[in-house]
């Protein structure tokens, strides 16, 4: 991981990030195919939402333990951050 601290992925936001948003668009994604936002505290919520009424939204982890999950995988596995 570089040494640049991850930014929310809501438009406009600087915030730090906390959360990860892990979801897939099950018209062109494989089902174990896994992109990713990530959030602020305050975003969170209207991400998740976001993703969710779209049938996206797979799962929301803090990036803390997402970062440990996927620190021993390939970085040219099918997760885009």
């Amino acid at each position: 991981m570089s040494d640049e601290t991850p930014i929310c992925s809501a438009k406009g936001c600087r915030a730090d990030a906390v959360w990860v948003l892990a979801w897939n668009n099950p018209k062109i994604h494989t089902p174990e195919r896994r992109k990713t936002w990530l959030a602020c505290e305050e975003h969170r919520e209207h991400l998740s939402q976001f993703l969710g009424v779209r049938g996206f939204l797979k799962d929301v982890v803090l990036l803390k333990e997402w970062e440990d999950l996927t620190s021993g995988e390939d970085p040219s596995s099918a997760t885009d951050r």
